[in-house]
């Protein structure tokens, strides 16, 4: 493991940005920020490519507040401030409303669903037409169980997926970094800590397959490298 996690960053998510071509000269990127780790050191190794890539591109951070109360806006507002990002807050009761009895879906599922609708609106009318997330390789391996567990199909999130015949695209830069590299990065960084107020942070179907996964890869660390470099080695002909 590198003692280095911002020289890993720098190498994996040049590795992502360059194999599925992320991003182009004159991009206007929107940059889906919640006030995690993941989207905060997201929006930091975007920013910081700017000073040694010989490309240019705009950033602008969007925030979808769910709608709980205790959430921490203002703080985040101001983070934004002191880092000179370009922050858009977009109020809504999504989370509340994945969270009442009139939802009979998964609270998780529904709240994300309308989040990245309004995300989609947001970015459309910024001018732009690619939406960066944080979702990392730990991500990308719960949601592949995820599927399989809860959906009955073997699917998981792509580093660069089109959208709408072309029009726009989902770019996901930090797909082959590990969350624990994210997690060092951040703390090498002192990126604030800002209060997640969702009642199902630590009781989702996302958490318990995380913690499952922990368990597993500590049988032999090469198990999570493993998976991933499956998803790109299918054997069709030993499939249903």
């Amino acid at each position: 493991m590198s003692r280095h996690p911002y020289l890993t960053m720098k190498r994996m998510v040049g590795k992502a940005v360059h194999r599925y071509g992320m991003i182009s000269d004159g991009d206007k990127i929107a940059v889906g920020l919640s006030g995690g780790k993941d989207s905060l050191s997201l929006m930091w190794i975007l920013t910081e490519r700017l000073s040694r890539i010989p490309i240019s591109y705009e950033l602008f951070a969007i925030y979808v507040d769910p709608g709980f109360p205790g959430s921490d806006i203002a703080r985040l507002e101001s983070y934004c401030r002191d880092m000179n990002y370009n922050l858009a807050v977009e109020h809504s009761d999504f989370g509340i409303r994945a969270h009442s009895d009139e939802n009979t879906e998964n609270p998780c599922f529904l709240c994300s669903r309308l989040r990245r609708k309004r995300l989609f609106e947001v970015a459309a009318k910024l001018g732009c037409d690619k939406l960066a997330l944080g979702h990392h390789k730990d991500d990308i391996i719960e949601t592949l169980f995820m599927n399989m567990c809860y959906g009955g199909s073997i699917s998981t999130m792509v580093p660069s997926q089109s959208l709408f015949n072309g029009a726009f695209t989902i770019i996901r830069p930090l797909s082959y970094v590990d969350e624990d590299t994210i997690r060092r990065f951040a703390l090498q960084n002192d990126f604030p800590v800002f209060h997640n107020a969702c009642p199902s942070e630590k009781t989702s179907k996302r958490h318990e397959m995380k913690k499952m996964l922990t368990e597993l890869y500590k049988i032999n660390r090469k198990i999570k490298g493993n998976i991933f470099r499956s998803l790109s080695h299918i054997n069709t002909d030993y499939l249903l």
